[in-house]
This record gives structure tokens, sequence and C-alpha cells, in this order.
């Protein structure tokens, strides 16, 4: 549920809004990154009350893109992202630092589409679901699950990079030892899970310290 829809249940309960219950709601997202096969994904628990400028960071760190190169989301006919880049005139974008993730869910199901790269096009699916109070005690946002490793920077899009790995498993292939130097130790099923972890943890810390004067307020 988003955030207006749930102030005004609130309101007509007769109950006034907790921002302290509004800091610790959370949902689950599921990161697709489309057209792979087979499919590569994460999931994720996050709050709702990180901005979309976070929501970006959180894709980057599960789906082990190093930003790079210019992004957006779109949510309906809405797009969000950092400020238009007049080199590749963009049309304008809401910037995404002012916007929260609960002000563009809805009741039950949300789907948002988000590109990086605006040269290899890696576009991706997320699906948020099951918006609900966090658990107490657990740190957020939180890594889940997923398969497959996520694609190297600059490999080509989705055809670069799966004619990199068609090369990289033939040793006949004329660009074999090119492309097994470039990929280094890149193994598609394996995700790195540990700097993952980690990342995410700094998120969450900055989060934890924020919530701790907020809990101080509150009281």
């Amino acid at each position: 549920m988003g955030q207006a829809a749930k102030t005004r249940n609130t309101k007509a309960q007769g109950k006034a809004a907790s921002p302290f219950d509004s800091f610790n709601e959370i949902c689950t997202i599921r990161i697709e990154l489309l057209e792979t096969d087979p499919l590569i994904w994460r999931q994720v628990e996050v709050p709702t009350s990180i901005t979309l400028k976070v929501l970006h960071d959180i894709v980057q760190i599960t789906m082990g893109w190093l930003d790079y190169h210019l992004w957006e989301f779109t949510i309906g006919k809405q797009r969000y992202g950092p400020p238009t880049d007049e080199e590749w005139a963009t049309p304008p974008r809401i910037d995404a630092i002012k916007v929260r993730l609960r002000d563009v869910l809805n009741p039950r199901k949300t789907r948002i589409n988000y590109l990086y790269d605006f040269g290899d096009c890696w576009a991706h699916r997320l699906i948020v679901t099951d918006v609900r109070q966090g658990e107490p005690g657990v740190s957020y946002p939180r890594y889940v699950g997923g398969e497959w490793a996520g694609p190297p920077e600059d490999s080509g899009g989705i055809p670069g990079f799966y004619e990199k790995l068609r090369a990289m498993a033939d040793p006949d292939h004329p660009e074999h030892a090119d492309i097994v130097e470039w990929l280094e130790d890149y193994d598609p099923r394996d995700i790195d899970e540990l700097p993952l972890k980690i990342a995410l943890g700094r998120i969450a810390n900055r989060r934890n310290a924020a919530r701790t004067r907020l809990a101080k307020q509150e009281g």
C-alpha cells in the first residue's frame, strides 16, 4: 500500500500516522534482467522510505553493476533519474533523489522499469510486493537471494554478453583467448554475495542511525 493510501486509512481509523512506523515499513522487490536465459534475478527486502536514487544504488549493488553509465526508472508514464543529460538529449525526468519509493507504490503490486547504460541498454523489471512492517532487530535493505551473475560492464548488451560467453566456452572460437583474458575470473553461475551484502550493510547502517534518532524524537 502506498504511503498516501496508508495515511488515509490511518486517519479514517482515527489514528495519527507515526513517522517511526512509516520509516520501518518495508517491501519485497524482485529484480529481473530482461531477455536473459537463464533469467538473471535478485530478490531483496527494502524500506519503502528510501528514495528512488537509493533504489538505484540497491539495483546496482545486487546486480553487480559499477554505476558507470546513465540510468532511469519508468513507472507508468513517468520517468525518474538523475538530472537530464544534454549529451544524450534525454527528455526531462523527475529527480530520483526527491522521490521516495512509498510515494509511487500501488496497493498490491508495482512494476518498475529500470534502464541502465543507454548504450548497452540493460533493461530490468522490478516487481514490488508485500508492503509490511519490518521485523524488529533486522536491518534493511536485506539481500534474500538470486540466480546467475550479472553481466560484466560494457559487454555489448544482451547480444554481446552471450556472444562473449560462447567465445569463453569454446576453445576453438577465434576470440577465445582475448575474451577469457577480458572476462578474467568471471563465472556466470556465481553470485559474489559477500561484497553485495557488505555494500547493502552500509546503506542499512546509515538507516539504523537515522532510525535511532527518529526513535528518540518519538520518545
